[in-house]
């Protein structure tokens, strides 16, 4: 407890230097804040991917969905408090005179901090990025080839870590993770990502496979909550620190709590497994065509402004049970969209179109 309490207050110190010397970059760290957020993966990057690469589309799915479930549990392990919290009701600072750490509309995270949700989310699924990426070049083999692989090998590693600082320093800036909690996301991201290299079978799942990992992952995850609870421990107490210590009470949001990440990644991964075994999916992208790059790029754009779309969509949030059945069947139209829905009207629309010109 006491190197915790010590970890803590040097990451105090860190933050107090964060938010005293980089005051000009506030816009920007807010920004790359923003782009670690695990819910860009299912709203731009898998929307991207999956018209470009489907084995690597689905694969970024996965490695999202099962990283954060990874990362719920261990916050339900290991108890990490976050710093806008911790330097209010810790007694480690003489005569109450705890730091003053400024909160920002984006601080008031209500879950557990360790490890950092943004910083394993932003890991994992640029890990996959990079990683497909660099599988294209890896099998030049002429010299001249051999030389741009290692370019575009040191020039793609630079940018994820370049990216993955950057999220790391603004998820510190904003007072919502320690340092450690940051580093330990980000390798925890790398490991999951890693670790979906060498599962192959995830690209022949069946949907009763998709369901059969969906109940596992909801029945783990509630089982271990519910047993703790019956032992007298409380998962959820971070909620009522954060609602406690948030400068401003709207800045609290239930999308943030421990079970609504946990509904919007299930429904995900049921919306992939419903989209890929569906006839629509069948009949568009394994069709003449989906090598074309004509479909390919009106997928991606009519990808991208329908799920743009589901941003208007508010959920309500006045009845706690309601917003978690509406966030997994939300969560679950976006990847259905994007597998199966627009694939689809693209394709009619250009079999339309070619049987005009005939």
């Amino acid at each position: 407890s006491i190197k915790m309490d010590l970890l803590h207050s040097n990451g105090v110190l860190i933050i107090q230097h964060l938010q005293r010397d980089y005051r000009a970059y506030q816009d920007f760290l807010n920004f790359m804040s923003h782009v670690g957020d695990p819910r860009n993966i299912f709203s731009i990057y898998f929307p991207l991917w999956f018209q470009l690469n489907q084995v690597v589309g689905t694969k970024m799915i996965w490695v999202a969905v099962i990283g954060d479930w990874f990362n719920l549990i261990f916050k339900w392990i290991l108890f990490g408090h976050r710093p806008y919290w911790w330097v209010q009701e810790t007694m480690i600072y003489p005569n109450q005179s705890s730091p003053c750490l400024e909160q920002f509309p984006i601080t008031c995270e209500t879950g557990p901090g360790s490890p950092s949700g943004h910083a394993m989310g932003s890991s994992c699924v640029w890990y996959v990025m990079v990683t497909a990426a660099l599988s294209y070049t890896v099998r030049w083999k002429d010299k001249s080839a051999v030389t741009l692989h290692r370019l575009t090998w040191s020039f793609l590693w630079s940018i994820f870590w370049i990216i993955q600082i950057s999220v790391c320093i603004s998820r510190v800036f904003i007072a919502t993770h320690f340092p450690h909690q940051v580093i330990l996301g980000v390798f925890a991201g790398i490991l999951v990502a890693e670790a979906f290299e060498h599962t192959p079978a995830i690209q022949t799942a069946t949907l009763r496979m998709y369901i059969k990992t969906n109940l596992f992952l909801f029945i783990f995850a509630l089982g271990f909550y519910l047993v703790l609870k019956l032992l007298d421990i409380d998962l959820l107490w971070s909620v009522p620190k954060a609602k406690k210590w948030c400068a401003n009470p709207d800045w609290i949001n239930i999308d943030t709590t421990p079970f609504a990440g946990l509904v919007r990644n299930l429904g995900a991964l049921f919306g992939l497994g419903f989209g890929i075994n569906s006839e629509m999916f069948i009949t568009s992208c394994k069709g003449k065509n989906s090598c074309k790059i004509s479909f390919r790029i009106l997928c991606i754009a009519a990808s991208l402004a329908t799920l743009q779309l589901y941003n208007f969509v508010k959920i309500p949030t006045h009845t706690e049970y309601l917003f978690y059945i509406l966030s997994f069947c939300k969560s679950a139209a976006m990847p259905l969209t994007v597998v199966a829905l627009v694939p689809y009207c693209v394709h009619s629309l250009m079999r339309t179109t070619e049987k005009k010109l005939n």
